[in-house]
């Protein structure tokens, strides 16, 4: 069982050895429509906090040449406020420790100025000028505008990992990145306005997610999928008690690194469908390809079980997705390359345990992530998504790409 809800696990987890070497963060990401036209965009919002330990008076970046060269590591509270799609944009506020209100145990509560999140609502405003953008590339910033927003918070759904993010392996801290999804179908309900306009958020339209991370580096690869828009191609009707969710790539359990592991559910109007390797007992295995081509990123992911069998066929349009930037608790800045989107598309099948089709699902509006570290290889698809071409080192990837595919801005 999956579907447990925890909220020891939502609140913050820098304590001990993480105060100083560690980041911890709430994403949160909807669909909101124009109070003006009616016309939809998906947007997130983000409460990161890293390295409480090495509080100073100001926010201290750790892309800053003069911090880089001092060796000093980055500490501040971060409200990150973003939009996807061709005009997209994600903006980044920070606090100093000393101005954050953290609320450390159950419920949790995080908040400074004008911005508050806890587990049931989340207020806030980011506003960054194109002059200012260009100015502190330390912010790691991409466009430049401004959002405000009130929003309340439902978690319906949730994917809970079980004890590899238990209170053993939190108080020993012994993965780098852990993961938990206490809504994985959320209804939010509110307001956000983007460059002046505003868009409302209604629980039964908004397609919810919410989840958090924490640790003391990120992960390489880099991936994540996520939707609750989704519609049997058995009957034709949407599944109103149902959600799609997987995640991972390489976890680190203290010396030892796991590769190409992901965790997976699928929650079928009420039935579980679990896909998690640490559960060994339940022959757990993953088969996945990533990467992308010219146009698209694109994600192949096999996933069985003694139970049931779960295959995903993903894509997004790049033109739709952001490049997002976050610096690790170390300062350094490996992902360079880290796609990120909230209009991915594909189908997934799900099976029982003796091959049946249970149903074939379109998946719409699905929050998606794929990229490695620098140095890393990075899979170069066809036009059709099917077909892998070649296999460059990241740096490489726009290169290649205008090898097979000619001109243009990759």
């Amino acid at each position: 069982m999956f579907n447990k809800p925890d909220a020891r696990r939502e609140q913050c987890m820098l304590t001990g050895k993480f105060r100083k070497q560690g980041y911890d963060w709430w994403w949160h990401s909807f669909t909101a429509y124009s109070e003006k036209t009616g016309q939809e965009r998906p947007f997130f919002i983000e409460y990161f906090v890293c390295n409480p330990g090495l509080a100073e008076d100001e926010p201290v970046f750790g892309q800053l040449p003069a911090n880089k060269e001092a060796g000093k590591k980055p500490s501040y509270l971060m409200v990150k406020a973003g939009t996807w799609l061709e005009d997209g944009a994600h903006l980044h506020r920070f606090f100093p420790w000393k101005d954050v209100d953290m609320k450390w145990g159950v419920p949790f509560s995080v908040s400074a100025d004008d911005c508050f999140c806890n587990t049931t609502e989340m207020r806030g405003s980011v506003s960054v000028s194109k002059e200012d953008a260009e100015a502190h590339p330390e912010w790691l910033c991409v466009g430049h505008g401004d959002f405000q927003w009130d929003i309340k918070i439902d978690k319906k759904i949730t994917f809970n990992v079980g004890y590899g993010a238990g209170g053993l392996f939190r108080k020993l801290k012994a993965f780098e990145m852990f993961w938990h999804a206490e809504g994985i179908k959320t209804q939010y309900e509110g307001c956000i306005t983007y460059n002046g306009e505003k868009y409302i958020i209604s629980k039964d339209t908004c397609n919810g997610y919410a989840d958090k991370n924490w640790g003391k580096d990120f992960t390489t690869p880099w991936v994540w999928l996520s939707s609750n828009d989704l519609v049997s191609k058995k009957t034709g009707k949407r599944l109103e008690n149902s959600a799609v969710e997987i995640g991972g790539g390489k976890p680190k359990c203290g010396p030892i690194v796991l590769n190409g592991k992901l965790l997976g559910c699928m929650y079928y109007e009420g039935q579980e469908f679990e896909f998690n390797f640490s559960k060994f007992w339940t022959g757990s295995r993953t088969k996945y390809e990533c990467g992308e081509n010219d146009t698209q990123i694109v994600w192949h992911v096999d996933q069985k079980t003694r139970k049931g069998r779960l295959v995903s066929n993903f894509r997004c349009e790049k033109k739709d997705m952001l490049q997002v930037k976050y610096e690790a608790p170390n300062g350094t800045m490996k992902h360079n390359r880290l796609w990120n989107g909230g209009t991915g598309y594909g189908t997934v099948t799900l099976y029982d345990k003796k091959g049946n089709v249970i149903d074939e699902i379109e998946v719409k509006r699905m929050g998606c992530e794929y990229g490695v570290y620098d140095g890393n290889p990075m899979k170069i698809f066809d036009k059709t998504g099917e077909k892998v071409l070649a296999e460059v080192d990241v740096s490489e990837v726009p290169k290649k790409l205008e090898e097979i595919y000619g001109p243009g801005d990759y």
